[in-house]
């Protein structure tokens, strides 16, 4: 683990391959770390990429800002990764948050990225809200009930896991890949700056991802994903001026962590674009 600082904030990141490559960073979701790339960034690293992973705002061991982390917020601390890390572009890739945080600096500071690789999360700027979305992504709204902290935290962390089930009903994940998500949610103010994240969203978008997507874009779909299907992705493509590469494999909402060989296939070719 390696420190930086990003947008006055001290953060952290983990890294795989050499610092002299093509800089390539990922950003994990809610409520994953930088440990969600674990099984795909070194394969990724050693085909010639310098792979960082930086913890979200909030996310311990990095700072939290002065107030819940809003979709502007994101926006700049994904535009301000390759400068804080010595380069003037980078390709992004995000799942989650990560993949909010993408839509935003791609928006907000497009001469910065050399592509973004989307995961499990569909542009808002066109995404038409279903049925079965508002099931999925109920959480949205318990979030933001009194109590939702403690809740979240109760009988270590229950409720962690049992999204992990329902967002992802067809993965096995490990003790081990459990325990790294619960150890960073116990630490001092990190339940509380994730969840900030629910309470500061907005349904009017910033100005950075009102812009349409220049930026070479490939967005994953998992197949499993109970809240947010391949099809739900196909709305948005009017929003990306060069068009948007759409790939499905098997999965729920981390289907990254589900099929990691599919994934890294598509991301590399997508990097060599």
């Amino acid at each position: 683990m390696k420190p930086f600082t990003i947008n006055g904030l001290r953060s952290a990141y983990l890294e795989w391959g050499d610092a002299s490559k093509p800089l390539v960073v990922m950003v994990h979701g809610f409520p994953d770390t930088p440990h969600s790339w674990s099984t795909i960034a070194p394969t990724i690293a050693a085909k010639g990429y310098w792979v960082v992973a930086p913890f979200l705002r909030g996310y311990s061991p990095s700072e939290a800002g002065p107030r819940d982390t809003s979709a502007q917020d994101l926006a700049e601390d994904g535009a301000a990764y390759a400068p804080a890390l010595g380069r003037e572009t980078c390709h992004l890739v995000g799942h989650d948050w990560g993949t909010e945080l993408a839509w935003g600096a791609v928006g907000l500071k497009p001469e910065r990225f050399l592509s973004v690789t989307a995961i499990a999360i569909p542009h808002r700027a066109r995404l038409i809200p279903k049925p079965h979305m508002l099931w999925g992504l109920r959480h949205f709204v318990s979030f933001n009930l009194p109590g939702a902290e403690a809740r979240f935290a109760r009988d270590d962390f229950a409720e962690l896991e049992m999204l992990l089930k329902r967002w992802s009903p067809t993965w096995k994940f490990s003790a081990e890949e459990l325990a790294q998500m619960k150890d960073c949610f116990r630490q001092p103010g990190t339940v509380h700056a994730a969840l900030g994240y629910y309470r500061s969203l907005s349904p009017f978008l910033p100005a950075c991802m009102k812009a349409k997507v220049t930026v070479p874009t490939l967005c994953i779909s998992g197949g499993d994903d109970p809240a947010l299907k391949p099809e739900d992705y196909e709305p948005t493509r009017a929003h990306f001026v060069n068009g948007m590469e759409l790939v499905t494999v098997p999965g729920g909402h981390f289907c990254h962590r589900e099929s990691p060989q599919l994934v890294i296939d598509a991301i590399l070719k997508h990097l060599k674009r």
